[in-house]
């Protein structure tokens, strides 16, 4: 396998634009969240069990993040009708984005090789960038761990 070089993003940069089809199939871009603050998190799988922690999490401290002026996108390879099931079986209250040829992952470096089960296969690396109201990087974390990231996540930003 050849590795897919990707560039993490830094704070300071600006974060590349995207449009994405959600759960429903209609366009969400990140021009749509222009004067807010985004949370864009990066999993590889909807309703696996890491993805699904992560997920629950996330719609479990919505309140307090949007509290602080924190909005949430998650952005996964899944195809819109898995997202809209994995939204509705656990009842997520914030866009699931489907990426489904993970060029939207490789411009902000949440694709390349990981470990899964003893092997090397290239895929999402569990990723999370938050971006100012301009579409600034404030925060760039790779390769998080799913258990326990929103809690650092929010002590991070002081929520």
């Amino acid at each position: 396998m050849s590795p897919t070089l990707t560039t993490k993003l830094q704070p300071g940069t600006q974060a590349p634009d995207f449009t994405l089809k959600d759960a429903q199939g209609n366009a969400t871009a990140l021009a749509d969240y222009r004067g807010k603050n985004v949370i864009v998190y990066f999993y590889p799988k909807a309703a696996t069990p890491g993805c699904t922690t992560e997920a629950c999490d996330f719609r479990d401290n919505l309140a307090s993040l949007q509290g602080k002026g924190y909005e949430v996108i998650g952005i996964s390879p899944d195809a819109p009708e898995a997202l809209a099931g994995f939204t509705g079986d656990f009842s997520l209250t914030f866009p699931l984005l489907s990426d489904e040829d993970h060029k939207v992952a490789l411009a902000y470096g949440a694709w390349g090789e990981k470990l899964v089960n003893g092997e090397i296969v290239e895929g999402i690396v569990r990723s999370t960038v938050v971006l100012d109201p301009q579409g600034n990087v404030t925060l760039a974390q790779y390769q998080v761990q799913a258990t326990g990231h929103v809690a650092a996540l929010k002590e991070a930003l002081g929520v």
